[in-house]
């Protein structure tokens, strides 16, 4: 795709500053954060949406969702259990189609989270 902002930063078009990255996905902050912490997960094959996903495509969503909790932690919002009750915690989040809140139609995770109080975000 050569008008996809996201395509364009995986092939280093547009510079990011990358808080992971690996030969399937680049992860780097949001440009208009909704929680202190906000990053996105994003792979670096071109796929428009969540719903244009397929059985073919299950090692790629597996990676993402394991990533995420391994990021939020590193990025400071991981997630502890103390005494039955837990603290910390991220919320994630796949946009799809327009009626979803899409606005860059290439696949990406949100990794939301840290200190409150973003807490009516829905």
């Amino acid at each position: 795709m050569t008008d996809c902002i996201f395509c364009k930063i995986a092939a280093k078009q547009i510079p990011t500053k990358a808080v992971y990255e690996d030969d399937d996905v680049i992860a780097f902050n949001d440009t208009n954060p909704a929680a202190p912490v906000h990053f996105l997960i994003v792979p670096k094959q071109h796929i428009a949406t969540l719903a244009d996903c397929n059985e073919s495509h299950g090692a790629l969503l597996s990676k993402m969702m394991l990533l995420a909790p391994k990021l939020a932690q590193e990025q400071g919002c991981g997630y502890a259990e103390a005494e039955g009750v837990g603290s910390g915690g991220f919320k994630t989040l796949f946009n799809t189609g327009p009626d979803g809140g899409q606005e860059v139609y290439h696949l990406h995770l949100h990794v939301i989270g840290g200190p409150r109080p973003w807490r009516g975000l829905r």
